[in-house]
């Protein structure tokens, strides 16, 4: 992705949250210039990955496949230095978009459209061999239980959430001309190196950046390391 094009999805995502009126915490608006004077006591945002992500999946394409995010806190299973075992993220998808199929081995999550357009998500039980099963999908949807044809898109208007358990695929859709989307999602801790299985083995997690212009936020992996 070109680091323009990163920033102007992020000033797009701000936008949207004014908006909603979700309010973001400090870090969230630390510039570039900041961080360098950001010193151990922010270790926790550095440690679990706070912060703004934008990732198109390494597939080239951000207008057709990706989705820019904000977390706002996270625990860490690998590090017992912090507790939480909860983490929280917004979510900004436009409505033609989508996010590419994929489970978790240990997160359960729900997925909560907060506002603005109509998000599908679909799902398919894992085969136990990395591949979609055929079998049909029990949902889990603010406090109803249904079952469902396994490719099956859910459909989430605002105010409504899914629960994704393991090795549940799922992948994100806006429904066009509904509108952008703000999506919440509320999970145990969340571990974007480990615990993301795409379906389609071309993906990635983190775009490669062309350093076309200076960055307005610094993503979540680019975090200078404390001095002092």
């Amino acid at each position: 992705m070109k680091r323009s094009e990163i920033n102007a999805v992020i000033k797009e995502m701000e936008g949207m949250l004014r908006e909603h009126r979700c309010f973001l915490p400090p870090f969230c608006t630390f510039t570039p210039e900041d961080w360098k004077s950001k010193n151990h006591e922010y270790d926790e945002i550095r440690d679990n990955m706070l912060g703004w992500d934008i990732t198109d999946f390494g597939l080239g394409d951000f207008n057709k496949c990706g989705f820019a995010l904000i977390t706002l806190r996270n625990g860490n299973q690998h590090n017992p230095k912090y507790k939480k075992v909860y983490a929280e993220k917004y979510i900004y998808m436009r409505d033609d978009m989508y996010a590419p199929m994929h489970y978790h081995d240990y997160k359960s999550e729900d997925i909560i459209n907060r506002g603005g357009g109509v998000l599908q998500i679909k799902v398919y039980l894992d085969d136990g061999k990395g591949g979609l099963s055929d079998k049909d999908v029990e949902v889990q949807s603010d406090g109803r239980r249904y079952m469902v044809p396994a490719g099956t898109a859910v459909t989430l208007n605002p105010g409504q959430s899914i629960t994704i358990y393991p090795h549940l695929y799922h992948e994100f859709h806006g429904v066009p001309g509904t509108g952008n989307i703000l999506i919440g999602e509320v999970s145990q801790c969340n571990d974007d190196e480990h615990d993301n299985f795409f379906y389609d083995k071309r993906v990635g997690r983190f775009p490669a950046i062309d350093e076309d212009e200076p960055p307005y936020r610094l993503l979540c992996n680019e975090y200078p390391a404390a001095e002092n």
